[in-house]
């Protein structure tokens, strides 16, 4: 039984007065303070950390071919779509490396893909572990945004290789160490985009049957496959554009990339702006509903 608010003080004072220890106790089915929800997190960082490791380790131990799908999906997407705008649609014309270009777009993008649509079935798919222990459930959109940093490392390395193999050779420069700050901003954009969309699709499990559609339009409208701002040539488009975190990360990684060039100043702060802006909004709007997520009618 969830204990009233009310009388949670009550209850904590007449266990201290006959002497125990109270301080550790709290009522079950209540949003902590924040200063207490975030020093459990960080409690359970090692459990975090360990979860993130083991669901990395077995997620793909019922295929043959395990682990290696890390790497042939990213390479099969890549290759599907070099094939459809790159010889079919003929979309590369005025860029000089497309297969770096789409093979850049389509393995970085995967990241935040995952997070848009694994987000909303985290808390649901996690229900056991919810009702069975007590612990802030923020841990687990967190532990999913460790697991798929952990799975990003191969994938980047396996385009990182691609994009020196493939003609035309894209060659080793000192930019390309600008990949870590670039993708430790995509994943807080990430971690916010889980925290957001976890609690909404709790509540909408509808919600869930709609992450392809939206994440399918943010990858076409993002410049992602092709150059989305050759087809838009009005301004208001053209800043509709450039405030989309999704295109200014892919082109950040392509300027580091393929130019060998530091991604200009403005660049930085739209993709940053949208990062810390979208964490913090998402953590609180996910810790308002904390109280909620044991719930046995859901």
């Amino acid at each position: 039984m969830r204990a009233d608010a009310d009388t949670v003080p009550q209850i904590l004072r007449s266990l201290e007065a006959e002497g125990m220890d109270a301080s550790h106790l709290g009522p079950i089915g209540v949003r902590p303070r924040m200063t207490r929800y975030l020093s459990e997190l960080w409690e359970r960082r090692h459990f975090v950390w360990m979860d993130s490791r083991h669901r990395v380790a077995t997620q793909n131990s019922s295929n043959l071919l395990g682990n290696l799908w890390l790497v042939l999906r990213p390479l099969l997407d890549a290759a599907m779509y070099f094939l459809i705008f790159g010889v079919i649609l003929d979309a590369h014309r005025g860029i000089d490396n497309f297969a770096a270009y789409i093979i850049i777009g389509v393995m970085m993008f995967r990241s935040t893909s995952r997070s848009i649509s694994q987000g909303p079935g985290i808390l649901r798919s996690n229900k056991a572990m919810i009702r069975a222990f007590s612990f802030p459930r923020a841990a687990l959109p967190i532990s999913a945004e460790i697991r798929d940093a952990m799975q990003m490392v191969i994938t980047v390395a396996v385009m990182l290789a691609m994009i020196i193999v493939l003609p035309k050779h894209e060659l080793p420069q000192v930019t390309w160490l600008l990949i870590v700050p670039i993708f430790a901003l995509q994943s807080l954009l990430n971690l916010g985009i889980s925290f957001l969309f976890a609690r909404i699709g709790y509540v909408l499990p509808d919600v869930s049957q709609a992450m392809t559609v939206i994440s399918r339009f943010l990858m076409y409208g993002s410049g992602v496959i092709f150059p989305i701002e050759r087809f838009f040539d009005h301004p208001v488009f053209a800043a509709i554009i450039h405030a989309n975190p999704i295109y200014q990360l892919v082109h950040m990684y392509r300027v580091a990339l393929m130019d060998g060039a530091v991604p200009e100043l403005r660049s930085w702060v739209v993709l940053g702006a949208w990062a810390v802006g979208l964490l913090i909004v998402g953590f609180l709007f996910f810790w308002r509903g904390e109280a909620t997520y044991g719930d046995e009618k859901r």
